[in-house]
């Protein structure tokens, strides 16, 4: 812990460069899983091929995967593109089911109200469902970006892993305080990226609480009542 204290500009720069390979994935994981789960939704054998493409994608070992990309895009072994791929990869295949779970949460009735509202599809989606949604797309998500998180470390290996690099030095050197350091700000992190997904879903979701209050105020008139 001292060293983290005495040496806290190092921590920082790494805890900054930690969380953009964590969050970067975790965003470009459900941009890629909530589009590909609203054209999946209707089409049961696709879907289940998907699904199952997904689960073989998380089997394969991380750093496998991190050694693997710069073969196949070109990229240096270095280049911190390689972690946000995979951490990607990882992030599709994890939000796929879940986003396609959030999906079919969405009561029937109301997308059709919204058709018979004039809603396309499209607009549909992106105004109705999704909104409705958040409440179940926000737990996986939080997971997600927490594993993400934890999984940047292993990085570290390759030489690309944010505050994973104090795991790696510390062993090496036999100094424990450096990777006691380098565990407290993954924690922190973590937390702190829980902490914002979560608030994030709270002003998402009004609606829900807005809707409980209404319920139950609706059934204290009718005690009062009786």
């Amino acid at each position: 812990m001292r060293w983290g204290i005495q040496n806290i500009d190092i921590v920082a720069g790494l805890f900054a460069q930690h969380a953009l390979l964590a969050i970067l994935p975790t965003v470009i994981g459900l941009l890629l899983a909530v589009p590909l789960a609203a054209v999946l939704r209707g089409r049961r054998a696709a879907r289940t091929i998907a699904v199952v493409i997904a689960g073989i994608v998380f089997t394969i070992p991380s750093l496998a995967l991190f050694v693997v990309i710069p073969a196949v895009i070109g990229t240096a072994i270095l280049n911190p593109a390689n972690v946000v791929i995979a951490l990607s990869l990882y992030s599709l295949a994890l939000l796929l089911r879940t986003a396609l779970d959030a999906l079919d949460a969405v009561p029937r009735d109301v997308r059709e109200a919204a058709e018979a509202m004039g809603y396309g599809p499209l607009r549909r989606t992106l105004t109705v469902d999704l909104a409705l949604a958040v409440p179940v797309l926000l737990p996986g998500l939080r997971v997600v970006a927490v594993t993400n998180v934890s999984m940047v470390s292993v990085g570290a290996v390759i030489g690309v892993g944010g505050l994973g690099n104090l795991f790696t030095t510390g062993y090496q050197r036999s100094y424990p305080d450096q990777i006691i350091a380098g565990l407290i700000a993954i924690l922190v992190l973590a937390l702190a990226v829980d902490r914002v997904l979560a608030l994030i879903g709270w002003a998402l979701t009004r609606w829900a609480r807005a809707g409980d209050q209404s319920a139950a105020a609706a059934r204290g008139a009718k005690a009062a009542r009786t």
